[in-house]
């Protein structure tokens, strides 16, 4: 009779045991599952700042009221060549007012593209900005853009989008060329 009272004791004794073990796992899980959540929370913003920093995917300083202190570099000009893109699923055209333009460095500059809806819906879009070389990106920066926001269409609509930029003095001499292209996706009620 002893020996079996001893090994109802161990039972419930190892039990006991095991149910602390799997508290303290719970626990451990629930502060591993809380960083990956504040990880992911955190990812947004160090992502924005990443291609804020490197000018990638199309991500480049806004030039704000900045431009006006910008030193001109009057004895310069860069060539800007504008492309657009359309992605599937937006029944819309898209391209710019003129293939390419020249601009000082310093000097605040503005291109103008045009969509038009060829849908017998309103459509909505947003356009996504990328400049290239890689290098003249952080040099770029857009005053204001149409880009900042989602742009919705009326069946038959066009509209004339500029974006306002300024390509600062310090792009490097041997960058006589930049590529500003915009690609337009659908949105229909997505966030981009």
């Amino acid at each position: 009779m002893t020996r079996d009272r001893l090994t109802a004791d161990e039972a419930r004794s190892a039990g006991a045991r095991r149910d602390a073990a799997n508290r303290r796992l719970a626990k451990w899980l629930a502060l591993v599952a809380a960083g990956f959540f504040a990880f992911g929370l955190a990812l947004v913003p160090l992502y924005n700042s990443f291609c804020e920093l490197t000018g990638l995917n199309g991500r480049t300083a806004d030039a704000g009221a900045a431009f006006a202190a910008t030193p001109r570099d009057a004895a310069r000009s860069v060539k800007i060549e504008l492309t657009s893109m359309v992605m599937p699923g937006l029944p819309w055209r898209f391209e710019p007012e003129q293939a390419s333009l020249r601009v000082r460095p310093g000097e605040p500059a503005t291109a103008v593209y045009v969509a038009t809806n060829l849908d017998d819906r309103p459509r909505e879009g947003q356009a996504v900005m990328s400049v290239s070389p890689q290098l003249a990106a952080t040099h770029f920066r857009k005053i204001e853009c149409f880009c900042y926001t989602r742009q919705a269409l009326r069946p038959g609509e066009a509209r004339r989008m500029p974006v306002m930029f300024v390509v600062a003095p310090d792009l490097p001499d041997d960058v006589r060329t930049l590529t500003l292209s915009y690609s337009f996706f659908p949105v229909d009620g997505r966030r981009l």
